[in-house]
C-alpha cells in the first residue's frame, strides 16, 4: 500500500486525497491535494509538485493533464504527487505566501514549527525525499520566458551529472545549469542525493497551452526513460546557459524589445530602448555578453531601476 497524506493505493491502483500542512486563521486545516498512483510491478519512484509560487499555474496544468493519461496496472514503479503547494498563495493567485510574505522556494527543507510557509516546505520535503527523482514544475511567474529546466545544485555537486542527465530526458530544450539560492527544493533535495530539476515551463499569466504540452512531454519522457512506462524515448541536445544576466533600466518610460525571446544575442546588440510617454527615445541598452535572450517582463511600462529582461550566458550544448 503506498500512502501519501489521505491517499492510499495498493499495487496497480491510484487515489487522490489531502495532506494536512497546517491551520488557517479562522483554524480551520490547511490540506493540499495529493495523489498516489502505485504500479503493478517494483520500479523507481518519481515525485512530482507545482505551484510552489502561487502564480505560476503552467505545472498545475502539465499534472492536470498527466494524472488521467496514466495507467496504474501498466506502471512500473511509483508517482507521488501534491498538486497544489502553495495553499496561501494560490487563493488569491500571487506569487507568494500572503500569511508570512515568504516565497515558497526559499524555504526548503521547511521547519515542521515554524512559519506557515516552513510548514508546507517541511511536508512536501518529507514527500520529495520518499522519491529516487524530483520534478518542480515552476514558470517564470507572469513574465514572459522560454521553455527551460533549471539544474540548481552547482557543478561540482556530486550528483550534478544525474541532474543535467534527468534535465535533457525532460527535454524543454534550453537547461539553465547555475547553482540555486538557498532553500530551492531543485538545490536541497540532490544533497539526498535524489536527482531534481526545475522545470520553468514559459511564463505566463493563467497558463499557456503550449508550455504545458511541452512540460507534459518531459514528464512521460522521463517517465518512458527511467523504466516507469514501457515506451520508447528520444533524449535529443539541450542548449545550455551557465550564466544569467538582469538588466535593468535607467530611466523610468515604456520599453520597446529589440529581439525575441530564444534569439542569440552578440555582446554589444541592443536589447531595449526606452521611450518617453510620446514615443521620443531617452534610452538604450545593449547586451553586455553574447548569449540567449531568455526572459523580459511583460508590461511595457518600467521605473528607473525596475527590471526588465535576461540573457542566458556562458552558452553551450550537452
Amino acid at each position: 500500500m503506498l500512502t501519501l497524506g489521505t491517499a492510499s493505493a495498493p499495487p496497480g491502483r491510484m487515489d487522490t486525497g489531502r495532506l494536512e500542512v497546517g491551520e488557517a486563521r479562522d483554524g480551520s486545516p490547511v490540506r493540499l491535494p495529493v495523489a498516489v498512483i502505485n504500479g503493478a510491478v517494483d520500479g523507481k519512484t518519481l515525485y512530482m509538485q507545482a505551484v510552489s509560487d502561487g502564480d505560476e499555474l503552467n505545472g498545475l496544468g502539465v499534472i492536470n493533464r498527466v494524472v488521467p493519461r496514466i495507467d496504474p496496472s501498466k506502471l512500473s514503479g511509483a508517482i507521488l504527487i501534491v498538486g497544489i503547494v502553495n495553499h496561501y498563495a494560490f487563493q488569491i493567485a500571487e506569487h507568494r505566501n500572503p500569511i508570512d510574505d515568504t516565497k515558497m522556494n526559499r524555504a526548503y527543507p521547511g521547519d515542521p514549527e515554524g512559519t506557515a510557509t516552513e510548514r508546507i516546505a517541511h511536508a512536501t520535503y518529507e514527500a520529495a525525499t520518499r522519491a529516487d527523482l524530483v520534478l518542480d514544475l515552476h514558470q517564470g511567474s507572469t513574465s514572459r520566458m522560454i521553455d527551460e529546466v533549471r539544474v540548481r545544485c552547482g557543478p561540482r555537486h556530486r550528483i550534478h551529472g544525474d541532474c543535467l542527465r534527468l534535465a535533457k530526458v525532460f527535454g524543454c530544450g534550453y537547461v539553465l545549469d547555475q547553482k540555486g539560492p538557498d532553500g530551492q527544493l531543485a538545490r536541497i533535495a540532490p544533497n539526498e542525493g535524489i536527482p531534481t530539476i526545475d522545470p520553468e515551463l514559459g511564463g505566463c499569466v493563467g497558463w499557456n497551452e503550449e508550455s504545458i504540452n511541452r512540460g507534459v512531454e518531459g514528464v512521460f519522457n522521463v517517465l518512458g526513460h527511467y523504466g516507469l512506462l514501457d515506451q520508447e524515448t528520444t533524449v535529443d541536445e539541450q542548449t545550455r546557459a551557465r550564466g544569467f544576466e538582469q538588466y535593468g533600466s535607467p530611466a523610468g518610460g515604456l520599453i520597446r524589445f529589440k529581439c525575441e525571446l530564444g534569439s542569440r544575442v552578440t555582446a554589444g546588440d541592443p536589447l531595449f530602448e526606452v521611450t518617453d510617454v510620446f514615443g521620443g527615445s531617452k534610452t538604450e541598452v545593449t547586451a553586455d555578453s553574447d548569449g540567449i535572450f531568455w526572459r523580459s517582463r511583460r508590461l511595457p511600462q518600467v521605473a528607473a531601476g525596475e527590471y526588465v529582461c535576461s540573457v542566458g550566458t556562458n552558452v553551450d550544448s550537452y
